[in-house]
């Protein structure tokens, strides 16, 4: 390799002013972890972030998606839903489709009469993006509440619960336009103490009635015909040198399944924040946790869909990746003996990397939808058979 290669282009003096100022902006941005939450939607706190288009009550990125998540949720004013989320929004959910704003209003007030007390907790706010080619932020929360309203659930349990989501939202000019939400659905109800199987059977029942079904893949991305994994991970979405090597680790532990650069890449002391709100620590619970989900999905293909990151001010850097895995049931696990139907999984995982290490990760995926997808394939097989 030449002195020159692989070293960021030269820019002019007016563009190296320019991005310094971007870099300046941005470590001015909020970030939530050390932060109260009056401080988060700080009042009278001047602009620190170019928001062409936004409210003037938003002073950055990360103020919008907290400020207005709070307004909406926690002070109840759903219909400022009309003024940030454009008519057409389309928000992919683990459980379904929403095609427009209303679908969005109907399924808050829902939530809302079912949880009253309801409160949703920001713990992270990875992004990145500006006003003229639009932001992208992916939220995570803490939420918890008490089950005292008929709703989805059914009849009221009493019982409190908390469950972790994520909301990866592109937004131009105070809207949102497109949004990923990744709940962990299946916690609440272990923690209120409803069936799995029956409530999953019952959802499964609605789509099989509608037409819904699970389309089965004969390939996906990780094996073309009889070759082996693609040798090396595609990094063209990634943004800068770090997010493109922490997608080659991606790829190479769950791609071409060597699990043994976990212990590379992860700290000794590292923390694992799963679904069903499980904690874990150390590298071998890390390891185990991931085998356990390839294991369930054996011939799976792991894709990365998005990724994003910001400077810490905890130190390093943290990473947000939003991703699918793609495959057949065909392995022993939570969900229960392999049944070979096809399953499609949508998850976001946030990792902060300190001195090239992994220290903290935080995932979501949704095993509730994953049993949806199983049972409707059974009502699907079992239709088929009549036939």
């Amino acid at each position: 390799m030449s002195e020159d290669e692989g070293k960021a282009p030269k820019t002019t003096s007016v563009g190296t002013k320019i991005a310094a100022r971007a870099n300046d902006d941005a470590r001015a941005v909020l970030q939530v972890e050390r932060r109260d939450f009056q401080q988060l939607v700080p009042e009278g706190r001047p602009r620190v972030q170019s928001m062409r288009g936004f409210d003037d009550c938003y002073t950055d990125i990360v103020d919008y998606i907290v400020r207005c998540t709070h307004k909406i949720w926690d002070e109840r004013d759903v219909g400022l839903i009309y003024t940030h989320y454009t008519h057409n929004c389309v928000a992919y959910t683990t459980l379904g489709t929403m095609y427009d704003r209303e679908t969005h209003i109907r399924d808050t007030i829902q939530r809302l009469a079912e949880f009253p007390d309801r409160r949703g907790r920001a713990i992270q706010v990875i992004w990145n993006g500006n006003d003229v080619d639009g932001f992208y932020t992916s939220h995570m929360t803490n939420g918890g509440g008490r089950h005292t309203e008929y709703g989805m659930y059914g009849k009221p349990t009493g019982r409190s619960f908390m469950t972790r989501t994520v909301a990866d939202c592109m937004i131009l000019e105070n809207k949102i336009y497109k949004e990923w939400i990744v709940r962990d659905n299946m916690g609440p109800l272990i923690q209120l103490g409803i069936d799995p199987h029956s409530y999953a059977t019952d959802i499964a029942r609605r789509k099989f009635e509608t037409g819904e079904k699970v389309i089965d893949l004969a390939e996906n991305r990780r094996l073309l015909g009889q070759y082996p994994p693609e040798t090396e991970a595609d990094v063209s979405i990634a943004h800068n040198e770090g997010e493109a090597q922490l997608l080659r680790d991606l790829h190479h532990i769950f791609n071409k399944r060597m699990f043994g650069r976990i212990h590379e890449i992860y700290a000794p002391t590292c923390q694992w924040h799963g679904p069903l709100m499980r904690e874990l620590y150390g590298i071998a619970a890390v390891l185990h946790q991931t085998i356990k989900l390839v294991a369930l999905i054996p011939d799976c293909a792991y894709v990365p869909q998005h990724i994003c990151s910001v400077e810490s001010e905890e130190g390093g850097v943290k990473y947000a990746v939003r991703w699918t895995m793609d495959g057949h049931h065909m392995g022993y696990g939570s969900l229960g003996a392999p049944t070979g139907h096809h399953l499609f999984v949508m998850g976001v995982t946030h990792y902060h990397v300190i001195d090239g290490k992994i220290v903290d990760e935080w995932v979501v995926y949704d095993e509730l939808s994953m049993l949806v997808q199983l049972k409707l394939a059974d009502m699907q097989k079992a239709a088929d058979a009549e036939i």
